[in-house]
């Protein structure tokens, strides 16, 4: 109990600290002529500045500092310039599986999460009795630890005793097939992550889609419906222009989150033979095998990698996304 008494009395101090610091920048902000609301302003902010620059813009810097340097946790860092980047690009033979592994999984499930959550969205936002129950259920997900579905996952898959082979068993004697060991063989670790990115549909992605869909003004399908026109019809020019901007807010999360898989993949622990995701080879190379220059440049390619699809993505949005109170020109 003594060793998290200094813990507890830090996390006491340090809101305290905070305050009085934004005190101080109150009164300095005054004496500088600001006017009162300007310095109340930037003095009630002041906490979250002090954190994104202690927690978010610090470290960031650092790590691409770290990228150029020969960097093992207890050494102080030596700097070796492009050393770790051409190392990665041209003889690391981990590297590359990694990035294809990334992206193939991300190329696959991304459109799984985008239109099942929609899909589903669509379904729960019909009125019928219950609905308010199944709202709820398929929402549970999303508070469930991702460390305890991973194991869930992993059981599920399991070669022996899993219930995944043990349902598609018939199908498997149907056509003579061994039952697949889906971590250890490396043809199926793919569609295994695939089939367990289908859970990514419910949850917090279906809610912000069912919240969109309760927007859209009911007018525009009725003044449709006048007009003879179908599902489908509506579906292609009434609701998905309506919610585009919602649709584009789930690719760009979607894609950052299926880029950045790790915690499944830890737990899981498949085959190394199929390649590792590169979330995964960071913590790997930094914390397993203490290369933090290495961890760093591979953090920082895979920050490379969003960036420009994220960018390509948005490239896109003019000729599909539509915001009611844009001006047109």
């Amino acid at each position: 109990m003594e060793r998290f008494v200094g813990t507890f009395i830090r996390w006491l101090i340090t809101p305290v600290v905070l305050v009085l610091i934004a005190i101080g920048i109150y009164h300095l902000l005054k004496r500088l002529g600001w006017k009162h609301r300007q310095a109340m302003g930037l003095s009630l902010i002041s906490p979250w500045i002090i954190g994104f620059l202690s927690f978010i813009a610090f470290p960031l810097v650092n790590s691409l500092f770290l990228s150029f340097t020969d960097y093992n946790l207890f050494n102080k860092p030596e700097w070796v310039g492009l050393r770790n980047y051409q190392w990665l690009f041209t003889k690391d033979i981990e590297f590359w599986p990694s990035i294809r592994l990334t992206l193939s999984y991300a190329a696959l499930t991304l459109p799984i999460g985008v239109l099942g959550s929609l899909i589903l969205a669509m379904l729960l936002n019909r009125k019928i009795n219950g609905v308010g129950f199944f709202r709820t259920v398929f929402y549970l997900p999303a508070i469930l630890p991702e460390v305890a579905v991973a194991l869930l996952w992993r059981l599920f898959f399991n070669s022996e005793s899993g219930l995944l082979n043990y349902i598609l068993r018939p199908i498997f004697n149907l056509f003579n097939m061994g039952k697949p060991n889906w971590f250890g063989d490396p043809k199926f670790v793919l569609p295994a992550f695939v089939i367990m990115s289908v859970w990514g549909i419910f949850g917090t992605n279906t809610v912000v889609f069912l919240a969109a869909l309760q927007g859209v003004p009911r007018s525009l399908y009725e003044v449709a419906e006048l007009d003879g026109a179908n599902f489908l019809k509506k579906f292609l020019h009434i609701t998905v222009p309506q919610i585009s901007p919602i649709i584009l807010l789930q690719i760009i999360m979607g894609m950052i989150g299926a880029l950045q898989v790790f915690t499944v993949a830890m737990f899981v622990r498949p085959t190394s033979a199929a390649g590792k995701f590169l979330n995964q080879l960071v913590y790997e190379r930094g914390f397993t095998q203490l290369h933090m220059g290495e961890a760093s440049a591979i953090a920082w390619v895979l920050f490379i990698i969003i960036l420009l699809l994220t960018l390509l993505v948005f490239k896109t949005t003019p000729a599909w996304v539509y915001y009611e109170a844009e001006a047109k020109r």
